[in-house]
């Protein structure tokens, strides 16, 4: 796992990678598309575009349903901040200016395939980690480093997802 910073205000991240068998353009529709995340997720359980929009585009919004054993269920609203069509997908979730995360997919080409690799960058905005934190401010880093790696993991399953559908239409 590589990731800087232990604290929550220190925006500490993560980061996964793939290699798909298929170039960019093949690859871009699946990761472009908030609605298909929930098929490989443990904790996001769907996903609804906001505001009439149909499509990504940056400034575009949609509300993700989200639950975790421990936090329970709750809702998010995110915004895309980035959206390079075969290259770069992101977006914020909650306030843009100050996330509760920011989550990204780059798209590089790779021979003749795609390197896809996820980040994931937590904070500072509140979030469901603020909670357990403010409740044990002396466990932050505990909390946080087992955040992340529940990250990772989700992060990892989700790029064997988009990798085995992407491979699968080929």
């Amino acid at each position: 796992m590589e990731w800087t910073g232990a604290r929550y205000a220190d925006r500490p991240t993560v980061e996964v990678g793939t290699v798909i068998a298929a170039p960019p353009d093949e690859v871009w529709p699946v990761v472009s598309d908030p609605l298909a995340m929930p098929e490989w997720s443990d904790e996001l359980q769907s996903v609804v575009w906001l505001d009439g929009a149909e499509s990504a585009a940056v400034g575009r919004r949609f509300e993700g349903h989200n639950a975790n054993e421990p936090m329970g269920e709750w809702t998010t609203v995110s915004t895309i901040v980035e959206c390079e069509a075969g290259r770069r997908f992101a977006w914020a979730v909650g306030d843009p200016s100050e996330p509760a995360a920011v989550w990204r997919f780059t798209l590089t080409p790779d021979a003749g395939g795609t390197r896809l690799t996820q980040w994931v960058q937590v904070g500072p905005g509140w979030s469901g980690l603020s909670i357990a934190i403010e409740a044990m401010p002396d466990k932050e880093q505990k909390i946080v480093f087992v955040r992340l790696r529940q990250h990772e993991a989700s992060m990892t399953r989700t790029l064997a997802g988009i990798r085995d559908r992407v491979e699968s239409r080929r």
